[in-house]
């Protein structure tokens, strides 16, 4: 058995698509797969996507929720989809939810963590937001800003290369599209956008053989 552990947020965790989100779809078609072939390729997926999480909460719960899901000797992926909520703006102090220097620590130590562990880890970058979120209307006082986002996206994708780790650009891809119509709210893909999502970490996992789908 070997499994793929993604952490994020309520991107990850699949607000707001009936499929489930992208992790989900992954999830059905590596299923598929473990189903078709007898379980001569088992691989499970653990969706770890916390509503609101950031990089501070991640690295609390990375190595408990990782240890209750290792199975020695076997193979284990990381993928990480996170940035979205450490870029949350503040319109009043005029200050992020947690700072570019300090999110590119937790990179950092999200990435050594998980070398504790794997050599096989993914980051996943952010989505674009739209002015439906600046100022968000669930979260009085606090906006997503694309200039924000795109800056930890881009700090996210620095360490991955420095690290020698995987990163799979999605902001990049959303920006040269009417990406909107990929929102359901504004920050959160709806069932298109998700299923883009899951089309891009599919096809960079099986072109880079981190999986044989």
């Amino acid at each position: 058995m070997a499994q793929i552990l993604v952490f994020g947020a309520s991107t990850t965790y699949g607000a707001w698509d009936l499929e489930g989100g992208w992790v989900q779809r992954l999830r059905k078609v590596i299923d598929k797969k473990v189903i078709e072939t007898k379980q001569e390729f088992e691989w499970v997926v653990y969706n770890l996507g916390i509503d609101g999480d950031d990089t501070e909460g991640i690295l609390e719960r990375f190595e408990d929720e990782t240890r209750r899901r290792l199975w020695e000797g076997e193979d284990t992926i990381f993928i990480f989809s996170a940035a979205i909520n450490d870029a949350l703006f503040n319109n009043e102090t005029r200050e992020l939810r947690c700072p570019p220097v300090k999110y590119q620590e937790n990179v950092e130590r999200l990435i050594k963590l998980a070398k504790k562990y794997s050599e096989k880890i993914v980051f996943v970058g952010t989505l674009p937001v739209d002015n439906r979120v600046d100022p968000i209307p669930w979260l009085d006082g606090y906006s997503y800003k694309n200039e924000y986002v795109s800056e930890y996206n881009e700090i996210t994708k620095s360490a991955c290369r420095i690290n020698s780790i995987h990163f799979i650009e999605v902001y990049q891809d959303f920006i040269n599209t009417d990406y909107s119509k990929l929102l359901e709210d504004g920050v959160h893909g709806n069932a298109e956008g998700h299923k883009v999502i899951f089309e891009a970490v599919r096809d960079y996992l099986v072109g880079n053989q981190i999986i044989d789908l």
